[in-house]
């Protein structure tokens, strides 16, 4: 759909960082040779990403980060545009790891899916891959690499005001102080990407809903998605059965919006 390249990346227990980046081979004939790995591509899929130990999955952080892999002693650029889309089973507690906070971090979106309406489970029940072909689909390109870097740019030029930067600064800001209801429940706020990926996400909320400037409500509309992974709660909000939302919940009804 994307018109892009992608790839898939099971992870499983005995996955390699090398496997996902590349190595250096020694080869008779041609003497030392790069062999990329399937991070090279526009679109990565993470399949089961908290399968892998925090070592293999910390060969993503630079990939997310810099746009860019380091095999050997050499550097390379990876393609542009670059996505990162991950899975995980949240249900599952034996074989799989946790996500290192770094790398949760990179993450500019967290969703979270459950059950699907009786209609879309009624759809997929009968026009699921198990008996139709992917390529018997006829899925066509909507897009293509040069129109969303081109949709990037434009995002980047939606204007945002004074004070809805100063909306967002608060909203992060109340995430790292224990002086609201669930405050106490709060081990560690968000880091300044929550900010930086605020800012970046309400534009482009701005942009799909066909403005060029955005709204406090833009901003609240993608604040679930942005903040929900970059709060470290305690355990006693844990065993108190209190979560993110309920935070992110309080945080939008005290922090005035312009």
């Amino acid at each position: 759909v994307s018109g892009c390249s992608s790839n898939r990346i099971q992870f499983t227990v005995d996955l390699l960082p090398t496997d996902i980046t590349g190595l250096t081979t020694y080869d008779p004939h041609k003497g030392f040779e790069i062999i990329k790995g399937p991070i090279f591509s526009n679109f990565i899929v993470a399949d089961e990403i908290n399968r892998s130990p925090p070592k293999t999955q910390s060969a993503m952080i630079e990939a997310m980060q810099e746009e860019q892999v380091t095999i050997g002693k050499e550097t390379f650029k990876l393609p542009n545009p670059f996505f990162v889309m991950a899975t995980q089973n949240p249900l599952e507690q034996e074989g799989v790891y946790t996500l290192p906070e770094a790398q949760i971090d990179r993450f500019i979106f967290k969703l979270v899916f459950s059950y699907p309406k009786v209609e879309d489970e009624a759809k997929v029940m009968v026009e699921n891959a198990t008996f139709t072909k992917f390529e018997d689909m006829k899925i066509n390109a909507v897009v293509s690499d040069k129109k969303i870097l081109k949709m990037q740019k434009m995002t980047h030029q939606i204007y945002l005001d004074e004070k809805i930067k100063k909306y967002i600064l608060d909203i992060v800001g109340k995430t790292r102080v224990k002086d609201f209801k669930y405050g106490e429940y709060l081990e560690m706020g968000s880091s300044p990407r929550a900010s930086i990926n605020l800012f970046i996400s309400a534009k482009a909320e701005a942009l799909i809903r066909g403005r060029n400037y955005v709204l406090p409500r833009d901003v609240d509309r993608v604040a679930y998605e942005v903040l929900r992974h970059r709060l470290i709660l305690s355990y006693r909000a844990q065993a108190e059965g209190i979560d993110s939302i309920k935070i992110i919940d309080e945080i939008l009804k005290i922090v005035s919006a312009p």
